[in-house]
């Protein structure tokens, strides 16, 4: 099956379509609140991050806080594990870039003229037109901050798409339709090398946020990729000590997949 990722200005009716999709297709609808609810257990630190973080513009002080490093991987990681699943609907939150080479991932993006998002805000909240239009503004505003802090890209860039709809020109109920078609069509990309690839992806994610979230850890950077046969753990580190715990870290969340260790020491 295929996997559906949704990035949408605040109002734009984005949340509507991605709520019709799952129902409609048998998807599981995943937004923040269902990842909250995953985090939450991991301890108290990482839910008050999501609360607070979430859609929140971060600070220069938070960008280098060990714990929002920590908390961003366990973010990346927890959808890229409900993506391995199939059959979801990711609302925003950088979906769309952790799954940009995935070609049974179809990646939208919904806007509307501020006009027409106002209304329906207005509608939905029950709030002055004023309020409503403040809103839509600082959301937007800290979205796209925040998936800069993330990923390093532009929130409204059309490239970083497969489809682009406007709610002012088509109907949330057309556009749905169009989703849905879409996805049936992406199904046949499903192939057992296309899901390895998420697979190995997945992995990696993990393995960082294991490492990123240990309070006994300081990695100044951390990345960690699939080159096609190997997971590769690349990064810089202060001391020969400090690479065998990390090392050891990693190879217990790869199991039997094959780790490539390029650490480099502090100068």
């Amino acid at each position: 099956m295929a996997i559906l990722t949704i990035s949408r200005e605040y109002g734009s009716g984005g949340r509507d379509i991605g709520q019709a999709v799952a129902k409609q297709l048998g998807y599981e609808y995943i937004n923040k609140e269902k990842i909250l609810d995953d985090i939450r257990p991991l301890g108290k630190k990482w839910e008050e991050w999501g609360k607070n973080l979430d859609e929140h513009c971060p600070t220069v002080w938070e960008k280098y806080d060990w714990s929002f490093r920590g908390f961003a991987a366990l973010l990346q990681s927890h959808i890229l594990n409900y993506a391995l699943k199939d059959k979801v609907v990711i609302i925003g939150r950088g979906g769309n870039f952790l799954l940009k080479d995935i070609p049974y991932a179809l990646r939208i993006r919904v806007t509307e003229p501020i006009d027409k998002r106002v209304e329906r805000v207005m509608k939905r909240e029950s709030v002055d037109r004023d309020t409503a239009k403040w809103l839509a503004e600082r959301t937007d505003n800290e979205r796209s901050c925040l998936i800069h802090s993330l990923y390093g890209k532009k929130w409204d860039d059309p490239a970083e798409y497969d489809m682009l709809f406007d709610t002012a020109v088509q109907t949330v109920s057309e556009i749905t339709n169009i989703v849905k078609d879409a996805l049936l069509a992406k199904e046949k990309f499903n192939t057992s090398d296309a899901k390895k690839i998420l697979g190995m992806k997945t992995v990696a994610a993990e393995i960082k946020a294991g490492i990123l979230t240990e309070p006994g850890f300081f990695v100044p950077t951390l990345d960690v990729s699939y080159d096609g046969k190997n997971l590769v753990l690349r990064g810089v580190i202060h001391n020969p000590r400090e690479h065998k715990k990390i090392e050891d870290k990693a190879k217990e969340i790869a199991g039997d997949i094959p780790l490539k260790c390029e650490l480099h020491y502090r100068g």
